[in-house]
């Protein structure tokens, strides 16, 4: 006999596997605009990389996937698609729409592969590509029975973890220092998460503009090591 607790244990292993450094969609080579922000000297040291993460957590990129992750969670049927198509065109850049794209087509061939369910393909059967990440991620998540608000703090602690670990190569910052960083930002992801489980996907916006400007400058920047 399975217990809940066995259940619980799974899902959880499940949801570190997915959300791990490791796990290949290819999220190191990204840095959502901060690269240029390091170039730019609007990012230069642990309490400015703290500040843009933190941002870009509570009121950019990382809270609006934290809403369409959810949306995606509750979705169902046809609805999927409706929320696929909003991801996809609330991308503020060709950038970070690239960057949505080839993380969430990579999370979906990998999770079919390695963890298949019903979910992922009931997510196929109505929507034929791209995948924003925050989608697949939402769907297979309620395919594997994690809680919601736990899959939103693990997704959003990727997202900082992934921005710190691009300001520590590239600024540089010490690795104290980075997770000095991550220690701080415990309650803004938690936060975050939140107020993304209260937030309908019609009331989606966010506010941080310089992050967008700079992922649109990057695209053009002349010496990079990251994709966005």
């Amino acid at each position: 006999m399975t217990s809940t607790r066995d259940t619980e244990g799974r899902a959880l292993y499940r949801l570190m596997t997915w959300l791990s450094p490791s796990y290949p969609v290819g999220a190191y080579t990204y840095s959502h605009g901060l690269e240029y922000a390091v170039e730019a000297g609007w990012v230069t040291d642990r309490a400015s990389t703290q500040g843009w993460v933190g941002d870009i957590v509570s009121h950019g990129g990382g809270f609006s996937d934290a809403v369409l992750l959810a949306a995606a969670y509750e979705a169902g049927g046809n609805e999927l698609s409706e929320v696929a198509e909003l991801a996809l065109a609330f991308a503020p850049t060709a950038e970070l729409a690239l960057e949505s794209k080839m993380q969430g087509n990579a999370f979906l061939e990998m999770t079919s592969k390695a963890w298949p369910q019903a979910g992922l393909e009931r997510l196929i059967s109505v929507w034929g590509g791209p995948y924003p990440y925050p989608v697949v991620v939402g769907v297979a998540a309620r395919g594997a029975g994690i809680a919601l608000l736990q899959v939103l703090e693990a997704y959003l602690h990727a997202f900082a973890a992934n921005l710190v670990s691009a300001a520590v190569r590239l600024i540089p910052l010490g690795q104290t220092d980075g997770q000095l960083i991550m220690a701080a930002l415990e309650s803004v992801v938690a936060a975050a998460a939140l107020e993304a489980v209260a937030t309908p996907p019609d009331d989606l916006a966010t506010t941080a503009f310089m992050a967008d400007v700079a992922s649109m400058k990057h695209e053009t920047q002349y010496t990079r090591l990251f994709r966005s």
